[in-house]
This record gives C-alpha cells, structure tokens and sequence, in this order.
C-alpha cells in the first residue's frame, strides 16, 4: 500500500473494508435458508453449444413463490442441459421440466441441516473479520511510514490511529449484524 496522503489511506481503508462486507453479503447470497432466491442458482454452469455457460445466459431465473425458482429457457434444446446441470450442481435441487420452463421446488430445511448452515454462515463472516483486521495492520504500517516520512506528525499519526479503529469497529459492527441478520434467516421455518 504505497499512499502519500491521510486522505489516499483513508479512503482506501474504507473501499476494502465495505468490499469485504459485499463479499460476505455475496457470500450468504449463496447459502441456501428453504426460501427461493435467484442467487441460489448462480454457481450453475451448464454445458450449451460446446461451452461452460452460467445459467443467466441460457435463461431467464425468477421466483415466482417464496418455495419456487423457474428458469425460462430461451433455447427449447437446452431444457434438459440447464435439468442435469442444476441436478448435478450439489444444491440438493431436483428440477422438472415443463415446455421450456424448468420449476425448481425449494425443500424445506430439516434442523441438523440449519444448524450446518449456520455454522458456514459463522466461518464466511470470520475470514470477513480477518480480512478487515488485516486492512487495519496494513493501514497503522502506512501511518507509520508517513509519519516516519514526515508527511505527518506524532499527534497526528495517533488520531489517525484512533479514526481507522472506529472504522474497523464499524465494519465488524456490520458484520456482525450481517451475520446475525442471516443466522436468524436460516433458523425461521
């Protein structure tokens, strides 16, 4: 992190801390509660015209009900590829084709596999806690070395010190919210 201001460093801090929380949010998106979402589909990479495509590029995915994702496909020869690539995606799906709309039913979660989930849910937000903690060392080494580079002063150093501890604060505040917020997700029946 090569910076030659408090302001450069400042900001750079914050973008890479709230790029941490996104990629946790990014993250939960992924982790299937028995409600339908549409980013539960996409990791599916289907196998279309000789190539690995996502399933957003061979279809059209909504949720049409809180228990119910439907793909349109635009391609009637692709309804069984986009079948066998939900199917074989790991998701625990089982899709049926109707026409050229496969219904995907959502199956409610059982208890011993909340709890699963919940403790994922605890190890994605954690490597999101290390990742804003290292940002806060890689911040306090910047200030060292503009105050070794006398760009700034003793007292200043220790204010900045003190603002980039209440922004890490902040961010492991809404981390934790986050992961409160998914946890309580997960555990609603």
């Amino acid at each position: 992190m090569s910076v030659t201001s408090y302001a450069d460093l400042r900001k750079d801090v914050k973008r890479r801390m709230d790029s941490a929380v996104e990629v946790l949010k990014k993250e939960f998106g992924g982790l299937r509660t028995g409600r339908a979402a549409t980013s539960l589909l996409e990791p599916v990479v289907v196998e279309a015209y000789g190539n690995s495509m996502p399933l957003n590029q061979v279809g059209n995915i909504s949720v049409p009900e809180s228990r119910m994702i439907t793909v349109q496909v635009w391609d009637k020869g692709m309804v069984k590829a986009v079948e066998k690539a939900i199917r074989d995606a790991g998701l625990g799906l089982n899709p049926q084709s109707d026409g050229q709309t496969v219904r995907v039913p959502i199956p409610p979660l059982n208890e011993e596999r909340r709890v699963e989930l919940q403790k994922v849910a605890g190890k994605y937000a954690e490597q999101a806690r290390v990742s804003v903690r290292n940002v806060r060392r890689d911040g306090m080494d910047a200030l060292k070395k503009l105050e070794k580079d006398g760009v700034i002063s003793q007292d200043e150093h220790r204010q900045h010190e003190k603002e980039i501890q209440a922004v890490t604060d902040e961010t492991i505040k809404r981390i934790d919210e986050t992961l409160a917020s998914k946890e309580k997700e997960i555990m609603q029946v």
